[in-house]
């Protein structure tokens, strides 16, 4: 179940200069995951990564010596090349969902649905999350935190942004 009131719903767009299956397959493929996702400024264990409907991607991420957060995606749809939709939230070491400690008010849960649309020889992604099951206090926990988001999917997508440049530069 989601949230009835759209105004709780977290929406990003950014534009990529790669073609659309090149943009899935980085978003998707264990190999790239491990080299851009999280906040800037960690890195990514990836504990367990089964991309498709049902499947599980697990991952550690590490701050500095002794500072580390886990994180779970479940995979709901994997319609390459223009939609993933997956649940998130943070977990424990073996992949419990668990409410995140720096605010236990924030959602257990948050549906995100990415879509990826081609012109040009450039990708839009347009990200909308969109908590589940949250209670009143969660849901106004997520919306209080939309500028936060903003900037820790903004400051994420930039290293992608960088890394798919790499990608991209590799083929050629």
């Amino acid at each position: 179940m989601t949230s009835p009131d759209s105004s709780v719903d977290f929406d990003l767009t950014r534009v990529f200069d790669a073609p659309r299956a090149l943009v899935f397959k980085t978003m998707t493929e264990t190999e790239h995951l491990r080299n851009w996702w999280g906040p800037q400024g960690c890195a990514i264990e990836v504990i367990s990564h089964e991309a498709r409907p049902g499947g599980v991607f697990h991952y550690c991420m590490r701050f500095g010596p002794g500072v580390e957060m886990y994180g779970r995606f479940d995979y709901r749809e994997i319609a390459a090349p223009g939609r993933l939709v997956f649940v998130n939230g943070f977990a424990d070491a073996e992949g419990n969902r668990i409410a995140y400690a720096m605010s236990p008010t924030w959602p257990l849960e948050v549906l995100n649905t990415v879509t990826l649309t081609e012109a040009d020889g450039k990708t839009t992604l347009t990200l909308v999350s969109t908590p589940l099951d949250a209670s009143d206090v969660e849901l106004e926990t997520f919306k209080s935190g939309h500028a936060s988001m903003q900037q820790g999917f903004g400051g994420m997508y930039d290293v992608y942004e960088q890394y798919l440049a790499t990608v991209r530069a590799a083929q050629a």
